[in-house]
């Protein structure tokens, strides 16, 4: 049995019944793949079903023909295969490559309902490119541990079985089997910095140092656990420092020295998924968490923002304005349908006006109980105001209502994605937080029970 084959019954053993399911392209790496998978399941050394999952990008004049390939080759080996074509359209400020990748890993999560290991032809050489890139973009070290030879994708495992066999070693085998295999034309276009680096620095670099494969990928093995390490101080940082789950207290993170806020903060963003910062926005957020008292600074990164309010640090998603929406509701017809719902806009929930009362508590976070409106009165549900005094149910005093707000220390943000109920020009309600005392229904004259499903805290 050579290299490849053992390695893989090696990596296998111990999950037999795990649905195998190949990343396959159609290049010499995902052919040896499949081959010696295939190989390996009809001697019987191998118990796992195996499913094959190729992704036709449409990027090529010859994408098609590949597809019809990887037909070709699983019929020959009475293997099953998924195919996906896509559409991708490139965005601005997007790289078609990663969307690529991004499109196809969403792809091979689909592969399978249950649990299963999703396999890549990664090798050796792979992983010196990986960490040269992650080196060009001054990556940290959990760039610089470039690929993991298995790690977490949605429900499944991501598998690189070949990471520590190089391209020689596949080329070998490739062609000890006389095997066939796609050869895209992309993969000379220097233009991409993996193929520069594939074809005019790692060449050079093997010349002079003939294990520099081996050496780097013991460096990214040496990245790797110190950033595990990292980790473990973040978890315990974590601990003394989180408020709720997406809430940091700032008196505990000024404990802290600067690095072990930024280490924290990255660890605190990758629990939520969000992309990682760059330096400078990092030594934004350590300079904005002691800004003036007064002061609620917004950090914006790429898809979330970190917003400081009264001793705290907020992580949110990025809002739209939504402060020009409004929608006039017709309470009129509740007479017959029970319940009339609002849709508020982004990914704000659902008002609720109905002539019953919800004691359904896991769907509905706010209920209240409001007096009907006059005949003709308009009813309308907006997030902006002209601040007018209003007397909640709680209050003995009318107050202006950009104070009442204040006084219930509802951070300046959630301020504007508040739901404002309005008669006419009277303000009667703010959904999550209270009634205007004089449009609060009582036994005597019972109104409309109103409902916000949406959310009521930062």
């Amino acid at each position: 049995m050579n290299i490849i084959e053992s390695a893989l019954v090696q990596f296998f053993k111990n999950t037999p019944d795990k649905t195998i399911v190949i990343a396959y392209s159609g290049g010499v790496d995902s052919q040896v793949l499949l081959v010696a998978l295939a190989k390996l399941k009809q001697q019987g050394q191998l118990a796992n079903t195996i499913v094959v999952c190729h992704v036709n990008h449409g990027l090529s004049p010859h994408a098609d023909a590949w597809q019809a390939f990887a037909q070709q080759q699983c019929d020959s080996f009475s293997l099953p295969l998924i195919t996906h074509k896509l559409n991708l359209k490139k965005l601005s400020q997007q790289s078609l490559e990663a969307m690529a990748r991004d499109a196809r890993y969403q792809v091979l999560i689909q592969a399978s309902a249950e649990p299963a290991i999703i396999v890549t032809g990664h090798h050796l050489n792979d992983q010196a490119e990986t960490f040269l890139l992650a080196l060009k973009r001054g990556s940290g070290l959990k760039g610089l541990s470039a690929m993991l030879a298995s790690s977490t994708l949605a429900q499944h495992k991501l598998a690189r079985p070949l990471l520590p066999i190089s391209r020689a070693d596949i080329m070998d085998y490739a062609n000890e089997h006389q095997l066939s295999w796609i050869e895209d034309e992309s993969n000379t276009d220097e233009h991409y910095d993996r193929n520069f680096l594939r074809h005019q620095i790692l060449p050079k670099l093997n010349e002079r140092w003939t294990s520099i494969n081996n050496t780097i990928a013991r460096s990214a093995e040496h990245c790797y656990e110190a950033q595990q390490l990292l980790d473990e101080l973040a978890q315990q940082d974590l601990v003394d420092c989180q408020l709720s789950s997406y809430k940091l207290s700032i008196p505990n993170l000024n404990k802290l020295s600067e690095p072990r806020v930024k280490n924290l903060l990255r660890y605190f963003l990758s629990r939520h998924n969000f992309l990682m910062p760059t330096r400078q926005q990092l030594k934004q957020i350590c300079l904005q968490l002691n800004a003036d008292v007064d002061k609620s600074p917004v950090i914006q990164l790429a898809n979330c923002c970190f917003r400081r309010f009264k001793g705290e640090v907020h992580l949110t998603r990025i809002y739209q304005d939504i402060s020009l929406w409004q929608q006039s509701v017709n309470l009129e017809c509740l007479a017959d349908e029970k319940t009339l719902n609002v849709d508020l806009p982004d990914e704000l929930g659902t008002l609720s006006f109905s002539t019953l009362l919800s004691n359904d508590k896991a769907k509905s976070h706010w209920q209240a109980a409001i007096k009907k409106p006059n005949i003709n009165q308009l009813v309308t549900v907006c997030f902006s105001h002209e601040n007018p005094k209003c007397l909640p149910q709680y209050r003995e005093h009318s107050r202006a209502l950009k104070k009442v707000l204040q006084e219930l220390e509802i951070p300046p943000w959630q301020r504007k994605r508040l739901p404002f109920i309005f008669y006419d020009n009277e303000l009667i309600a703010v959904a999550g937080h209270f009634v205007c005392k004089d449009y609060l229904a009582d036994n005597e004259n019972l109104g409309y029970f109103i409902s916000w499903d949406g959310e009521l805290s930062a």
